[in-house]
């Protein structure tokens, strides 16, 4: 039902209400049929379930998978190490997953624990909790409002309703029925909603909605959906899925052609299960979540706080970034831009003109002892103005010339308010409102046409318009009345603010250009307000439109996603409609980023595939719901923890460039040697050591690689892109082959010259060519030379450390016993380090190839 537009007869009507509240026992009938006036909570699985279904996950699946053939195998050290990333990941998961529910618990507290009713005509106060439709509400400064109410009366009332339609400034109520049928919630003045607050006057109201069905019980409703999945959970599934079958369509290849061969059976199948173990990247997991830990500390260095880690990668594949204006794009503080005087006569025996003495004169704001000010925002812009353009002492001088002795409160009626000052033996009348409220009670209406003319071309521009007029009055009447004050005015001028874009808006959002990342408004404020801004900063360009909720509501899902990527500006929009934005633009294969404060973005925070919350402006409800948060509420941070979250996906697919590589080069070399008539080339203890130390180390330094110079010039990844593209894979092929071609090759050469060492030579070249490899994939496009040796210093670390092991396991004898190795001479080991910077080399050129492929 549609209550704004009933009066308030027909209000009390409908809900079976009366002047004097619901009767005691009415209501006790009402909360056993309607139930608690709470948000209910979707029912939560239990903690055991929630730990198991991190179990769920395919990589997972089949690093147990691997767990097991590594303990047939005899590997039990394998086994355990699995194991325990295994747990890690499920631990990890379960607490993300836990901290997650609390957005519910958060909104659940905003509620109101007590409001005052009259129940049989008598004032009472009784646990919010106990609310029914058709009680009535009483309202006063302060409270949290405990129900959706329709409101009979209002006092001056005015409620703070930002985070629940976004609108800045509190919001001046009245009870008046509104005709519109479809109206946005900012507009529907005559009503009040639940977990709101008043912000000054009284007020009273009849409840029309309870619990969930309030607009607040909406957006919990909203936020009990599923998590959408991160891009980087949609890759390593896709990429475990085509490990496995490859690992098994080889394994089987193997073991079939060492039947063939005549081999012994048992021997085959422990060659083949080795080979399964060597091909299983089980370190993945474990390595990526330190790499996003990594990533995430260093964007707390950058005012960004990560509360899911999986968020720090998707900041990388964002194409849309739909952004909340107030206070994330502009500073959240109102600013004159300018005024229109109408007379340049000053103020008698005033430094400050008639209008500027106005704007003095006519405001409540407060000095506060420790600096600043306090009062209406407005209000506060108006004076700072004054303090910028004049000193502080004439501002003072003409408030202590001029005492105010009377004054008619601004209300939502007359749209205006008036203060009365002594002047000697007179008094002025200052009257302040907005253009249309003073037109009809100016005594010259022949300036009409020119202040309409002069106040819109303020409102284009962006700004909030006030009008002043003023009129001198002989004697005070006793009595105050708007009939007697509020007539015959002269104009004295206009003063337009705006909330100013924050420093540096306007360069980020052009940056998110070159990025290929889209930027969008969605605000709560005006269209006029919200296109003017947006123009000034570069979001709305000729071709885009500016879209209100009233036009996005009359639109189906299909033609919403037929229009979402030519609209630039959403204005005056619902909860409800900033979720369905979202999910268009997820509909048209975009990945998005989504910005809130209040309970009104928490759904769209959580549907987003990245949700910012605002860390100063924030509510608690937005903050649960959101990926990241704003410690300092800057677009332009979101831009650098885009960048970040690009490098990082960059290291993620460097390293599984490497260990994929340096697993591939192991499958080949024990896959081609029998083929070849070469004896078993590795011991199990040989790829344990080569997948914990050669792969861990240099890999796990991989994550400190700085980002390439290009990184803010490519557009972001396609949603469907896999973890292979960009010749990833084939670089996996052939240097993977090129690796065992090598490691053979040294095998077949050392055995021809009865080179006793050949085991250890094969062993050491497979494990230095993996460090000349990952030295060489620091940068896809940037050769290292130019790039710099010594650039990512952990991974030089890395690469001494295993280097000086692999010496160790060669030259110390207990390591000899341990691995089977002997100590190899210095010819053989020159041989050994000159072959792992043959691969380095190749690998190099490599770039070559690619830069000449792309130029062609």
């Amino acid at each position: 039902m549609n209550w704004h537009q009933l009066d308030t007869q027909k209000v009390i009507q409908e809900t079976g209400s009366s002047d004097k509240g619901l009767s005691a026992s009415t209501a006790q009938q009402l909360l056993a049929e309607n139930g608690p006036n709470e948000l209910v909570q979707k029912k939560k699985k239990p903690a055991w379930l929630l730990f198991l279904h991190q179990f769920t996950d395919f990589m997972i699946i089949i690093l147990l998978a691997a767990a097991v053939i590594a303990g047939v195998a005899g590997d039990l050290a394998d086994t355990i190490i699995i194991l325990v990333i295994v747990l890690l990941n499920a631990v990890l998961g379960f607490v993300q997953e836990y901290r997650a529910e609390k957005a519910m618990e958060a909104l659940r507290k905003m509620a109101a624990p007590e409001a005052a009713v009259l129940r049989d005509g008598q004032r009472t106060s009784i646990p919010a909790a106990e609310l029914v439709p058709g009680d009535l509400v009483l309202l006063e400064a302060g409270v949290l409002v405990p129900a959706d109410l329709r409101l009979l009366e209002s006092h001056s009332l005015r409620i703070e309703e930002s985070s629940l339609t976004g609108e800045s400034a509190p919001v001046d109520k009245d009870p008046s029925p509104i005709d519109e049928e479809d109206l946005p919630l900012g507009d529907r003045l005559n009503m009040a909603y639940k977990s709101t607050q008043v912000a000054n006057g009284r007020g009273s109201g009849i409840v029309i909605a309870t619990g969930m069905k309030t607009e607040i019980g909406k957006i919990a409703g909203m936020l009990q959906g599923e998590d959408p999945q991160t891009p980087l959970r949609l890759r390593l599934a896709d990429f475990g899925k085509k490990i496995t079958w490859l690992v098994i369509g080889i394994c089987v290849l193997l073991f079939g052609v060492g039947l063939l061969r005549g081999e012994e059976p048992v021997n085959m199948l422990l060659v083949a299960i080795s080979l399964a173990v060597a091909a299983i990247p089980e370190a993945l997991p474990a390595l990526i979540t330190i790499a996003l830990a990594r990533g995430a500390r260093r964007l707390v260095k950058q005012n960004v706080l990560i509360r899911k880690l999986p968020a720090v990668e998707t900041l990388g594949s964002v194409s849309y970034i739909c952004s909340d204006k107030t206070g994330t794009l502009t500073r959240n503080k109102m600013t004159v831009t300018g005024i229109v005087p109408f007379t340049e006569d000053p103020l008698d025996g005033q430094q400050l003109s008639l209008l500027e003495a106005s704007m003095v004169l006519n405001q409540d704001a407060v000095k506060k002892k420790e600096g600043g000010w306090t009062g209406d925002p407005t209000e506060i812009a108006l004076i700072e103005y004054i303090h910028g353009q004049h000193d502080e002492q004439a501002a003072e001088k003409t408030g202590r010339e001029f005492p105010r002795v009377g004054e008619l409160p601004f209300d939502s009626d007359r749209k205006r308010m008036t203060t009365i000052h002594q002047q000697g033996d007179r008094y002025l009348v200052i009257v302040k409102g907005a253009t249309e409220a003073l037109l009809d009670i100016l005594q010259d209406q022949g300036a009409t046409e020119k202040i309409k003319q002069e106040t819109d071309r303020l409102a284009k521009e962006g700004n909030r318009v006030l009008a002043y007029g003023y009129r001198y009055l002989d004697q005070l009447p006793s009595e105050l009345s708007v009939d007697d004050i509020e007539k015959e005015l002269q104009f004295s001028g206009l003063a337009g603010m705006i909330d100013p874009p924050r420093e540096g808006v306007k360069e980020a959002i052009a940056e998110c250009k070159k990025a290929g990342i889209r930027t969008v408004m969605i605000t709560g404020d005006h269209p006029t307000t919200a296109a003017a801004i947006a123009r000034e900063i570069g979001i709305l360009e000729e071709k885009d439109i500016v879209m209100s909720g009233r036009e996005l509501g009359k639109l189906s899902p299909e033609e919403l996603g037929g229009k979402v990527e030519q609209i630039a500006v959403y204005a005056r929009v619902s909860p409800e409609q900033k979720l369905n934005i979202v999910k268009a633009l997820q509909g048209q294969d975009h990945f998005v980023a989504m910005t809130g404060d209040g309970v009104n973005d928490a759904p769209s925070l959580r549907t987003a595939n990245i949700g910012i919350a605002m860390g100063i402006t924030g509510t608690d409800v937005s903050k649960e719901a959101a990926h990241m948060i704003l410690l300092d509420d800057k677009f332009t941070t979101i831009v650098g923890a885009v960048k970040e979250g690009r490098r990082i996906y960059d290291n993620i697919r460097k390293f599984v460039k490497y260990i994929m590589t340096c697993n591939s080069a192991e499958i080949w070399t024990i896959f081609f040697a029998p083929l070849l008539g070469l004896p078993v080339p590795l011991l199990p203890v040989h790829i344990l050591w080569i997948n914990l130390v050669t792969d861990g180390l240099p890999g796990l330094t991989l994550s400190s690689e700085q980002a390439d110079k290009d990184i803010m010039q490519r557009k972001p990844r396609r949603t469907n892109e896999s973890l292979f593209a960009g010749g990833l894979g084939y670089h996996i092929i052939w240097v993977g082959i090129l690796m065992a071609a090598l490691t053979l090759g040294t095998q077949a050469w050392a055995i021809h010259i009865g080179d006793a060492h050949w085991q250890t030579m094969v062993f050491t070249v497979l494990s230095l060519a993996q460090l000349g490899h990952v030295l060489a994939i620091r940068s896809d496009t940037e050769f290292i030379y130019k790039k710099g040796f010594l650039s990512n210093k952990p991974l030089i670390g890395s690469l001494v450390l295993t280097f000086g092991l692999q010496l160790g396991v060669i030259y110390l004898p207990f390591a000899n016993d341990i691995f089977h190795t002997q100590p190899l001479t210095g010819m053989e080991l020159l041989a050994c380090v000159g072959v792992a910077a043959f691969l380095f080399h190749a690998v190099e050129f490599e770039k070559l190839v690619r830069r000449w492929i792309a130029k062609k």
